[in-house]
């Protein structure tokens, strides 16, 4: 179609499926691995080096271990329309469709990213050694163009739709087949639940450690992943465990985040329109250099949601009981971050309670490890069908 760059491959993508967790899959995505492991680059982009230890053969080959029903092929013909502030979740996205046995046009977003291009560049190389994936995989580059979503939309078996509610609801108008599988990202709230008591048997090692992996979870992403923590409960509320922790978020924030003006600026907007619009919540605040806000709540309700920072704007409140957090978990509530509680207690109690909300209950430092079980979605299974033979 006239308007659309193909980075990788090119209009004439086959539609035709294959089993999930296929060898030559497995060992394209090892390829580009070990390729990924041993560049330079990944040390420059710690997105890249997620990507290259997840796509491992060792960690494919146990999941495919996990993975019960080999009487499945892929739908056919997989849309991806990747988000545009998480550089390299199109290139996950697209190895979760491939392992379901699908082909793939993935639409890349239109903001370059040095990442991205090292990596499309990459795949384009290994590309030419498994024709097989190669003729089942374009990456594509256009503006906001109606009739080249409706096109692609419409030669769709299934679709990948990141980006959130307003993407949603754009790519749910266009015309597709009958049959067309959408699996939709919409937006989502995640949040941290931390044991005070907990942070205050910690040496200095150890919490330095565990302040690395909150940044990680956190500033990386500038927050606007869909499960990066907004908001820190505290169990087991003390004062002087959680100034001791957010020092140390601080002292890691320090040594390893560039502030941008354009985020400095939008934080000191924040949490002016917050003291317009929110104080009925907010019962104080704290900013440390403009790296670090810390927004102390006196109340939560459903509409907690709407309270949303990021380059390192946290709010934060003292929880009483699991229960006061289960009356107001919707389904816009994605994952868990933790410290210091037990996480199968919790999902039990998440279970027991019939909540909508919560798919992911994970320690501090996981909370960006995106898998092939996402959202609630076992992507493997969604994204192919089952022969069954009566």
């Amino acid at each position: 179609m006239k308007n659309v760059n193909y980075i990788i491959g090119n209009e004439n993508t086959i539609d035709t499926p294959l089993e999930p967790f296929s060898d030559c899959v497995i060992n394209f995505l090892n390829d580009v691995s070990s390729c990924l492991l041993k560049s330079s680059k990944i040390r420059e982009f710690t997105d890249l080096s997620a990507f290259a230890f997840w796509a491992r053969k060792a960690n494919i080959q146990k999941k495919k271990e996990n993975f019960s029903e080999f009487n499945r092929l892929g739908r056919g013909l997989c849309f991806h329309i990747a988000p545009s502030n998480i550089p390299v979740n199109s290139v996950f996205s697209y190895a979760f469709a491939l392992l379901a046995g699908c082909s793939n046009i993935v639409r890349l977003p239109s903001k370059d990213f040095p990442q991205v291009d090292f990596i499309c560049n990459l795949l384009k190389e290994f590309l030419k050694n498994y024709p097989e994936i190669e003729k089942r995989t374009a990456f594509v580059k256009y503006e906001k163009d109606d009739e080249i979503n409706a096109y692609f939309s419409s030669i769709s078996d299934c679709r990948m739709i990141w980006g959130g509610d307003k993407t949603i609801e754009l790519f749910k108008s266009y015309k597709t087949k009958p049959r067309c599988v959408d699996i939709t990202f919409p937006d989502r709230y995640s949040i941290a639940i931390i044991n005070a008591e907990e942070i205050k048997t910690l040496d200095e090692d150890k919490l330095k450690r565990l302040s690395f992996d909150f940044y990680n979870d956190t500033y990386l992403m500038d927050q606007n992943a869909c499960s990066s923590p907004q908001l820190i409960y505290w169990l087991n509320d003390n004062k002087t465990a959680r100034d001791k922790f957010w020092e140390c978020v601080y002292i890691c924030a320090k040594e390893k985040y560039n502030l941008q003006d354009a985020v400095s600026v939008d934080k000191y907007t924040k949490i002016c329109e917050d003291a317009i619009l929110n104080s009925d919540y907010i019962s104080n605040f704290q900013n440390v250099e403009n790296l670090l806000y810390r927004i102390e709540l006196n109340k939560i309700d459903e509409n907690i949601t709407e309270l949303r920072g990021n380059g390192g704007y946290f709010y934060e409140y003292s929880l009483k009981n699991y229960d006061e957090l289960f009356n107001i978990i919707n389904e816009k509530y994605q994952t868990i971050t933790y410290f210091g509680i037990n996480p199968e207690t919790l999902r039990n109690d998440i279970i027991k309670n019939n909540l909508k909300g919560i798919d992911r209950i994970v320690p501090i430092g996981k909370a960006m490890d995106i898998d092939v079980i996402w959202d609630g979605h076992n992507l493997i299974y969604e994204l192919s069908r089952e022969i069954l033979v009566g």
